[in-house]
């Protein structure tokens, strides 16, 4: 039994939704899968400016673009379910949530509020939508096929915008409402990213949380393998766009996916790990253009890492731009304890988020994402000593397991870094990374330089590949 993800631009257009459709079928050969969508690409994006716009009181503005989605998803429909094969229930379907929508809508301009639990009711109709054209366009071919409502069986708490599941009371559900669909052969088709509180009270999980629905079902049903399908040939070596040789990785273990998540890799939600590694299922990252590809595998099974030729000493460069060091230098920090205990408090209650750090016995650097920071805060950590800004930096981190045992690879990193000026270095305490800050303008010419020391001869054999052409 698997875990089946697709992700918006899988599901975008009537050409994607026919081509996962054909993946789906192909694997429900081998068993019914449970199929967990994303709304189409993007459509959540349109919804959370009708949020906006209706919370402002632009109630024209807002109705203009629930007429986007009505005609996006219509035509979807259009060209997926044919006359006679349920066209007309879908599009009533269609409709009907079309028409809460718009209630949502007038009732928020007319409140002139819009609240996080609104918010959340918003962003809730495109993966409802998308399932709902997904599952018709199944059943128009012929297949076995039911869509079943998330908000039935993910029952989270009351945190919206970024709620979590109450466990015992999902994998009660998905017992009693998906298990007996999947071993009666039926594809279940529902939704990522959304749920419900005990009362009902839709909620979502956070931009990315349909990752996090597909492994925590995955985990809730002891699935044989968790696939997210996306429109990469799994996680690269580092961002294509960056480097045009970049390859796609063949297999990695599950820190080195949570660590590359966490430090700006855009295929997998960092939350997407944690259930995987629980029940030790294996994550295939794959691509829906191309299905006969490879794709990753990321596992921490013995026998399928050596039998893949797990040898690589890097495996992937990871980059995360729009960053700013905030410098922290004072005497008073040397064998003062409760010093940074007393520094980081500052940063949490004003809600910062530190992505890197490096001290020594007198300074204190920390990278947090850029933005203007207010007067208060900076008068805060003036207290502490000098502080200095810079604006307009990226982490460049390098991950790999097999760091930790080699001897000699900051030597390489560093002398593949000649010419680039480095702000920052720090090594994670996982000891899989070592991460450095430069200049956003130098990230092309670290990254490059990185890519051609590591993913070149003997240190790429086996483990990578060489992507598909797109389609």
């Amino acid at each position: 039994m698997a875990v089946m993800k697709f992700g918006g631009t899988s599901v975008g257009t009537a050409r994607a939704m026919q081509q996962a459709i054909s993946i789906v079928v192909r694997q429900a050969g081998e068993g019914a899968p449970l199929v967990v969508l994303s709304a189409c690409s993007g459509i959540t994006n349109t919804l959370l400016k009708i949020a906006d716009a209706s919370g402002r009181g632009s109630l024209e503005e807002a109705l203009e673009l629930v007429g986007e989605v009505r005609r996006h998803h219509l035509g979807l429909v259009g060209e997926l379910v044919p006359e006679g094969a349920g066209r007309e229930a879908v599009t009533l379907r269609i409709e009907e949530l079309l028409g809460r929508l718009e209630l949502l809508v007038k009732g928020v301009e007319i409140v002139g509020e819009l609240t996080e639990r609104s918010r959340d009711m918003f962003c809730s109709f495109g993966e409802l939508l998308s399932t709902t054209v997904f599952a018709a366009a199944m059943q128009a071919l012929g297949h076995r096929a039911e869509w079943v409502d998330v908000r039935k069986v993910m029952i989270t708490d009351e945190r919206f915008g970024f709620a979590r599941p109450v466990i015992s009371r999902c994998k009660a559900n998905t017992d009693a409402v998906i298990r007996p669909l999947l071993e009666a052969g039926t594809t279940v088709v529902t939704q990522g990213y959304i749920g419900a509180t005990e009362d009902g009270r839709t909620t979502t999980l956070g931009r990315g949380g349909s990752d996090l629905s597909a492994a925590l079902f995955g985990a809730w049903l002891h699935s044989s393998q968790i696939q997210i399908w996306t429109d990469v040939d799994g996680v690269m070596t580092c961002d294509p766009r960056v480097v045009p040789d970049a390859r796609s990785i063949r297999v990695m273990t599950f820190s080195e996916a949570a660590e590359l998540a966490y430090l700006g890799a855009k295929v997998l939600h960092p939350d997407t790990i944690a259930p995987a590694v629980e029940k030790n299922i294996p994550v295939l990252v794959l691509n829906t253009w191309h299905p006969d590809a490879k794709g990753t595998l990321i596992t921490n099974d013995p026998e399928r890492l050596s039998g893949m030729s797990y040898g690589g000493l890097v495996k992937s460069i990871a980059v995360k731009k729009g960053q700013s060091i905030i410098n922290v230098r004072s005497n008073r920090m040397l064998g003062r304890p409760g010093f940074m205990n007393e520094l980081f408090d500052v940063f949490a209650r004003y809600r910062l988020s530190v992505e890197m750090i490096s001290t020594s016995e007198v300074s204190v650097s920390v990278t947090v994402e850029d933005a203007p920071f207010s007067e208060e805060l900076l008068g805060e950590l003036g207290e502490f000593g000098q502080v200095d800004i810079e604006h307009g930096v990226a982490t460049v981190s390098v991950v790999g397991d097999n760091l930790r045992m080699s001897k000699g690879v900051a030597g390489r990193i560093f002398g593949a870094l000649a010419g680039v000026n480095l702000r920052m270095i720090s090594q994670g305490a996982s000891e899989i990374n070592v991460g450095f800050v430069v200049g956003e303008q130098d990230v092309p010419t670290a990254v490059n330089g990185l890519h051609r020391e590591f993913f070149s001869g003997e240190d790429a054999a086996g483990i990578f590949e060489v992507p598909a052409g797109k389609p």
